[in-house]
């Protein structure tokens, strides 16, 4: 992966495009300091506001973890509850508004000016965005999630005074090992494909079209510049680049959370490490530290390497798995897969009326907010790494590859899961706690202690960069816009990452890391959806190309 332009002032454009005329200057709010060695350039409000606030929660949750616990299961439980179907509807929207523009003239706008050409190739392009879809994520939730909506699809519905307790997918497939797979799998599809990348395109795109066509800084508060004029640069701005701030740290944290969980069972798999909080926290500590080397090395020499480490490690498990595991029906499957992910899509996306009120609620509203949490991680990834394309061969691009390469994953090991135990009669990940399901699955595969340790390296790995990224990410919005900051900035935030995910873990586990990302989810969600329509008032001003 080469490294991604730098921003730090924006680029100028090549050929027409309609900039945006302000007399801010990136950086002009910063307070700038220098104790011996080490220096800071921060934003004098977003990062004291917002690192205090993290110092604030951790310490609080720390000190009051008994207390917490049933605080994070509560807030979580009414979050999703009482606004599931705006987290839905809010996700239609993001997939309406993308493929919209990419239908509609719009769509020819092009990223850096009308004689603006890619920074990379087709295929060095795709590749980043295919990485950017790679995450603790897939790994935790490649076995687990198909087999979850397998399993309670199969088992059908449950009535309690008329209300659905059970867990299965829209009205289940009770009995039918067939359907209740094929309804399975299109329920956790609808999770990874066109949704969540509708998020992120939707913010990259903002991001990408103020900092190469407008001339503004690389920062959230710039794409509301059409809405806010130069109010941006005040208040307004100041909030909104502080709720990125929250959503990505605490986004990162659910992620580092889980990854921890699932490294401290594979640990557990091989060598017989004891579970529990011990050695997660010790995990997030180790791996903290790993990712402040990252940091210290810098973009081209942390992050880039990790990531190509990672990508061929991935594709090497996911290779093996199809070699040795169901390699026609996986084959079968991917394309049986996609089609009841579309057959199910209209259903699946309904905002209101559902009766399967635990999937919509537990899993779906869940992940939108987590989704829209790491949405300026990722958006500002990939609008860094997008100068150069259409806003049509944008948009098709990030939504259709990333989606696929989660498509194809999920089958992989979902489909290779679910076929133990259906044909095999295997039920060991069925009966194994969530974070240890991936690791049963390959149990029963040859080279298992093989595969499982690649895996662990795999979550390790993707923990790190992710760390390490969501740094970069979080410094640049505290800087004011600033990609070249003081090291030492990005290291504050590296160690804050850690001890958010150690807080949460001691204040109530996995469900008090889905609070927290709910909770922040929230919040951005609504200023995600104010920015969709700065950004199509953005793209109407712009020249288009032929």
């Amino acid at each position: 992966m080469s490294t991604p332009p730098q921003p730090s002032d924006p680029m100028k454009p090549d050929g027409r495009v309609n900039p945006i005329q302000t007399d801010y200057r990136i950086g002009q709010d910063n307070i700038v300091v220098r104790v011996g060695p080490f220096g800071l350039d921060i934003h004098n409000r977003v990062f004291a506001i917002s690192g205090l606030a993290v110092v604030a929660f951790v310490l609080l949750t720390l000190t009051f973890q008994q207390q917490v616990e049933p605080l994070f299961s509560g807030l979580r439980q009414w979050l999703t509850s009482h606004l599931d179907g705006f987290f839905i509807a809010a996700g239609n929207v993001f997939v309406l508004v993308c493929l919209g523009l990419a239908l509609s003239p719009l769509g020819r706008v092009r990223l850096g000016g009308t004689e603006a050409t890619p920074d990379y190739s087709y295929l060095g392009w795709l590749s980043m965005l295919f990485a950017a879809g790679m995450g603790i994520g897939l790994m935790f939730f490649g076995v687990s999630e198909p087999l979850s909506h397998f399993g309670t699809a199969l088992g059908g519905t449950t009535l309690d005074n008329g209300v659905r307790t059970d867990w299965a997918p829209l009205g289940g497939a009770a009995g039918d090992a067939e359907a209740a797979a094929r309804l399975g799998m299109a329920a956790t599809i609808y999770h990874w494909a066109l949704h969540p990348w509708a998020m992120y395109a939707t913010l990259a795109l903002g991001l990408a079209l103020f900092s190469f066509n407008k001339g503004l800084p690389l920062t959230m508060r710039s794409v509301f510049y059409p809405l806010l004029g130069e109010r941006v640069w005040g208040w307004p701005g100041h909030v909104i680049d502080i709720l990125a701030v929250l959503a990505t740290l605490f986004g990162l944290a659910t992620s580092l959370g889980y990854g921890a969980a699932q490294a401290s069972s594979g640990l557990n798999h091989l060598f017989g490490v004891p579970l529990g909080n011990t050695t997660q926290i010790l995990l997030v500590v180790a791996i903290t530290a790993i990712a402040l080397v990252s940091v210290v090395a810098g973009l081209d020499a942390g992050v880039k390497r990790l990531s190509e480490i990672n990508m061929v490690l991935a594709l090497l498990l996911l290779v093996f798995v199809v070699a040795v595991g169901p390699t026609l029906d996986i084959v079968s499957a991917f394309f049986a897969n996609l089609g009841a992910y579309v057959e199910h899509l209209p259903a699946l996306s309904n905002p209101v009326g559902r009766e399967d009120v635990n999937y919509s609620q537990g899993w779906t509203a869940f992940y939108w907010a987590w989704w829209i949490s790491w949405s300026p991680f990722v958006g500002m990834f990939i609008a860094r790494v997008s100068r150069g394309r259409t806003v049509r061969e944008f948009i098709v691009s990030v939504l259709i590859v990333p989606s696929l390469a989660c498509v194809l994953w999920m089958t992989v090991f979902g489909e290779t899961a679910i076929l133990q135990v259906v044909r095999d009669g295997y039920q060991a990940a069925t009966q194994a706690e969530l974070p240890l399901q991936l690791f049963a699955v390959l149990e029963a595969l040859p080279l298992a202690q093989i595969t499982s340790f690649i895996a662990i390296v795999l979550v390790v790995v993707f923990f790190v960069t992710s760390s390490d990224s969501g740094s970069l990410v979080i410094d640049v919005i505290a800087a004011g816009g600033k990609v070249n900051a003081p090291t030492p900035q990005r290291v504050f935030w590296c160690v804050f990452e850690g001890l958010v995910a150690i807080a949460l873990i001691l204040g109530g586990g996995l469900v008090a890391l889905q609070a927290m990302a709910v909770s922040t989810g929230l919040p951005f969600a609504v200023v995600l959806l104010v920015a969709t329509v700065a950004v199509v008032k953005g793209l109407a001003s712009e020249p288009r190309g032929r």
